[in-house]
């Protein structure tokens, strides 16, 4: 059989994950795809737990970390040159299906150039077209062979919209089945924290222009509260941030910077000062009482602002139906009043009781255990059978 022959036979498939969130659940979707088919190859965009997991990454997240209007116009170029590369590796491997994990911006405008050529697109991990509204809908209808979703109400939404959809829970509970916990002791003498003093649990982001608007205010709020409050202040740092971006931003005096423990840190900690994204949703299913920050260009959040339709940005909050934590957002993100909001929380023993209960609810709402594995089948059919 001729090389060109044998690759043609090849079982190629492509994945697309453009954040940290991404890459850790598309990790555990590669690993349920090799247990189907060893033999599959992956490509694409992908962070170091897809690429431990097998994928051989065309790029890396940490080349497409950029969010918001603004910053995603000053990055077109670099979008165009990456979308063209994978484009072409479509067609030199001969690959079956595209996957797109989350991340829309990119993923949306990439599955228009990739449905021209007449292979399977199929989105994992939804874009959150229930805050955004319609459009992006009838762009999944034109361009989506199939979502799988990980929320229950997402499903009746592309159902209602005649879109084939498939719930099959959200894979974090497969990953925290199996995560090896460190105990509270253990986590206490590996970062050197004081064991006297509870953990107050800083998340600041995994894009460095996020961190740089989100960081300052947040750490100068850490720090008050850890007077009051005799607290560890940890900051936990995405992969693909160096510590000396911290440190840059605040003297490294008063705070540990601690990288891939969050699930740890969650699990242990008092208080979370948190960005809204994936990590609140974490936190949540940890019933982390904590605060919801997120800041970002002036532009791009006067823009987002009249598009989104809903109350709440954070996902703890989305998925409980309520406020639960209280959310400071854009000119509402103030070391005071980060502070005040925490305080009032840490003082209030019932107040803290009462979030950690609302927030135990927010498990049940996930589904069930397999959701890798149910997502991994349901792909594999649809390229390969």
């Amino acid at each position: 059989m001729t090389e060109s022959v044998a690759m043609r036979n090849e079982k190629n498939l492509m994945i697309i994950a453009g954040e940290v969130s991404g890459d850790l659940h598309g990790s555990s979707l590669i690993k349920e795809l090799k247990i189907l088919d060893p033999d599959i190859n992956i490509y694409g965009i992908g962070g170091d737990k897809m690429v431990s997991a097998g994928m051989d990454a065309n790029f890396h997240i940490k080349d497409m970390a950029f969010l918001g209007f603004v910053e995603v116009i000053r990055h077109i170029p670099h979008i165009r040159r990456v979308q063209k590369k994978l484009i072409e590796i479509i067609k030199e491997k001969n690959i079956k299906a595209v996957v797109l994990i989350d991340y829309p911006g990119f993923n949306l405008n990439f599955a228009k150039k990739v449905k021209k050529l007449n292979i399977k697109i199929i989105y994992y991990i939804s874009p959150q077209v229930w805050a955004w509204g319609k459009g992006r809908i009838q762009k999944i209808k034109k361009f989506i062979d199939k979502m799988i979703v990980v929320f229950p109400f997402e499903e009746k939404l592309f159902k209602d919209e005649n879109i084939n959809v498939e719930f099959v829970g959200h894979p974090l509970l497969d990953i925290l089945k199996t995560y090896q916990f460190l105990t509270k002791e253990e986590l206490y003498k590996k970062f050197d924290l004081d064991n006297k003093k509870e953990i107050l649990l800083l998340l600041p982001g995994s894009r460095r222009h996020e961190v740089e608007k989100i960081f300052p205010e947040m750490i100068k709020a850490a720090e008050k509260l850890s007077k009051e409050f005799k607290f560890n202040i940890v900051v936990s740092a995405a992969p693909n941030i160096d510590r000396e971006f911290f440190k840059n931003i605040a003297e490294q005096t008063s705070y540990k910077i601690v990288s891939s423990y969050n699930y740890d840190l969650m699990k242990h900690a008092k208080f979370g000062i948190i960005k809204s994204g994936t990590s609140t949703l974490e936190a949540a299913v940890f019933e982390l009482p904590m605060i919801i920050v997120y800041k970002t260009s002036s532009l791009t959040y006067l823009i987002g602002k009249s598009l989104l339709k809903l109350d709440n940005i954070g996902m703890a909050n989305i998925i409980a139906g309520e406020k639960v934590a209280p959310e400071l957002i854009q000119n509402d993100l103030s070391t005071d009043k980060i502070f005040d909001e925490s305080e009032m929380i840490l003082k209030n023993e019932n107040y803290y009781t009462e979030i950690k209960n609302k927030l135990s609810k927010t498990k049940e709402k996930l589904g069930t255990e397999g959701a890798s594995k149910r997502a991994a089948k349901s792909i594999y059919k649809l390229a390969y059978r």
